[in-house]
C-alpha cells in the first residue's frame, strides 16, 4: 500500500491518509476520538448515468440487492449483525455513485469491514431468481409510494427529462421505469455486478476513533484478495450548452393539493467556483424564509405558501437548480411566474448586498461543517471528492472555498443561467375534484 497524509490550508485541523491496494482498491482514513464510534462508507463509481436505454434502474435495483445476502451473509444478515452490535446502515444511489455506509461503535469496526468485503467479494454467491424477484418487487413499490402514487412525485424526473435531452446519460433518474425493472434479467444483474462491483472501481473511507495501523490490516486482510475487473466502460458524454436556450414547458394537471410552479435550470458543473457561487446565489433567492422569494412570494404577495430554490450538484453534467413554488390558494401560476423573474432580474442586476453575502455563505459554511463534524458524513464527503474529483483532501477545504467566492461571481452567474431561456417549468393545475373539494373546504371555513 502507498499512501500520503495531509493536512490542507483551511481544513479546520481535518486531516486524512490515503491508501491504494494492490487491486486498485482507495482507502481514506481520517481519525476522530471525540466519540467511541467509526463510520464505514464505500463508494462505487456507478449511477444511473452509467446504463443504457431499456435497462435503466439498474444501479438502483443491484443497491437493493446488495443487502440480500452474500456468500457468509445469509438473507437479511448483513442488517442485523450490525444493528445486532449497535450499528447503524443503509445505502443510496444517485446518477453518479452508489455508497453504502455503516456506524458502529468503534470496538464494531472490524465486522463492518468484513461484511463489506464479503458482498464486494462474493455476492454473485447468492444472487439468484428468488433475491432477484424479491427486490424488483421491493423497487416497483418504492417507486410507487415515493412517485407515482403521491402529490408532485413525478416532478423531479419530469423536469430532468427536459433539462436533459432524450439520449443524454442524466435525461433518466436513478428509481428507472416500471417497464425496465420488469425487463431486468439475472443475467444483466450478474453482468452489472461483475463490471462495476470491483474494488479498482470503489473508494472505501473509515472515519473515527481508529487504529489507523489496524484498520489497514484489516482493510487488506478482507479486501486484498478481491480480484479487480478492467472490463467497465467510461460514462457517456454528458456535456451540454450552458443553458437549455428556450424556455421549455409542461402542463400536468394531477389530483394536487395546489397549484404549483416547479422549474430546473442548467447550472455550473460541480467542482467549480461557478458552481459553488450558484450555490450562493440560489441560497440567497431560495434558501429558507430569509431569502428574496419567500419575502416576496410569501410574505408579501402572499400569492404563496412555500418557495424555495436549491442546487442539485452534478459533476458529469450541468448541474440543476431547482425551483419549487407552491401557490395560495385561487393564484395563477402566471402572476407568480411573473414575480420570480422579476426577483430573478432584479438579482442579476443588482447582485447581492453585503448582508445577503454574508448570511449565505454562514448558512453555507454551518452545513459544510456539520457534515464534516459527524464521522459518517465526513466519510460520505472524503469519498464523493475522491471519486468524483479524484482528491478526497478537496472535501476538507470546502469550507474555505465557498468562503472564497465574491459578490461578483454570485451576480455573475445568475445573470447568466438564472433566465427565462435556461429553464425547464412544470406548471401544477389541480384537477377538477381537488379544484371542487378545495372550494367546499374553503366554503366551509367561512
Amino acid at each position: 500500500m502507498g499512501h500520503t497524509a495531509t493536512e490542507e490550508a483551511g481544513s479546520g485541523g481535518l486531516t486524512a491518509t490515503e491508501h491504494r491496494l494492490a487491486n486498485g482498491l482507495r482507502v481514506v482514513l481520517s481519525e476522530d476520538h471525540l466519540t467511541p464510534v467509526a463510520a464505514v462508507c464505500l463508494w462505487y463509481d456507478v449511477g444511473s448515468r452509467h446504463e443504457v436505454k431499456g435497462r435503466t434502474g439498474l444501479a438502483h435495483l443491484f443497491e437493493h440487492l446488495m443487502f440480500q445476502g452474500s456468500a457468509q451473509v445469509k438473507g437479511n444478515g448483513h442488517f442485523e449483525l450490525v444493528q445486532g452490535a449497535g450499528g447503524s446502515l443503509n445505502g443510496t444511489t444517485s446518477f453518479e455513485r452508489t455508497n453504502y455506509f455503516e456506524t458502529m461503535p468503534a470496538h464494531e469496526l472490524e465486522l463492518a469491514l468484513w461484511l463489506e468485503a464479503d458482498r464486494m467479494g462474493s455476492l454473485l454467491a447468492a444472487l439468484d431468481e428468488e433475491s432477484l424477484e424479491n427486490q424488483r418487487d421491493v423497487v416497483k413499490n418504492e417507486r410507487r409510494q415515493r412517485y407515482d402514487n403521491v402529490p408532485y412525485g413525478t416532478a423531479f424526473e419530469k423536469l430532468t427529462a427536459m433539462a436533459y435531452p432524450d439520449g443524454h446519460p442524466y435525461h433518466h433518474t436513478p428509481i428507472g421505469s416500471m417497464a425496465d425493472l420488469d425487463a431486468a434479467s439475472l443475467e444483466d444483474a450478474r453482468s452489472f455486478f461483475r463490471t462495476y462491483y470491483a474494488p479498482n472501481n470503489a473508494v472505501l473511507s473509515i472515519v473515527g476513533d481508529i487504529d489507523p495501523e489496524q484498520t489497514l490490516a484489516w482493510v487488506e486482510k478482507y479486501f486484498g484478495s478481491i480480484p479487480s475487473h478492467d472490463g467497465k466502460q467510461p460514462p457517456r458524454d454528458g456535456s451540454l450548452p450552458e443553458t437549455i436556450g428556450e424556455q421549455l414547458r409542461t402542463v400536468v394537471a394531477e389530483e394536487v393539493p395546489s397549484r404549483a410552479l416547479m422549474a430546473a435550470y442548467r447550472l455550473p458543473h460541480d467542482g467549480t467556483r461557478e458552481a459553488d457561487a450558484a450555490d450562493l446565489a440560489l441560497t440567497i433567492l431560495g434558501g429558507g424564509e430569509s431569502s428574496r422569494l419567500y419575502n416576496r412570494l410569501v410574505r408579501r404577495d402572499r400569492s404563496a405558501v412555500a418557495a424555495g430554490f436549491g442546487l442539485l450538484r452534478l459533476a458529469g453534467a450541468p448541474s440543476l437548480g431547482w425551483l419549487d413554488v407552491k401557490a395560495s390558494g385561487g393564484v395563477e401560476v402566471p402572476a407568480i411566474e411573473a414575480a420570480v423573474d422579476e426577483e430573478l432580474a432584479r438579482f442579476a442586476e443588482e447582485g447581492p448586498t453585503p448582508e445577503e453575502m454574508e448570511r449565505a455563505q454562514a448558512q453555507l459554511e454551518r452545513e459544510w461543517l456539520d457534515r464534516l463534524a459527524t464521522v459518517s458524513g465526513r466519510a460520505d464527503e472524503l469519498c464523493r471528492f475522491a471519486v468524483l474529483f479524484g482528491d478526497p483532501q478537496l472535501a476538507l477545504t470546502a469550507v474555505q472555498r465557498v468562503l472564497e467566492i465574491s459578490p461578483l461571481e454570485v451576480q455573475a452567474v445568475a445573470k447568466a443561467r438564472l433566465c427565462p431561456d435556461n429553464r425547464a417549468a412544470l406548471v401544477y393545475e389541480p384537477t377538477a375534484q381537488t379544484d371542487a373539494a378545495g372550494t367546499e373546504e374553503e366554503e366551509a371555513a367561512k
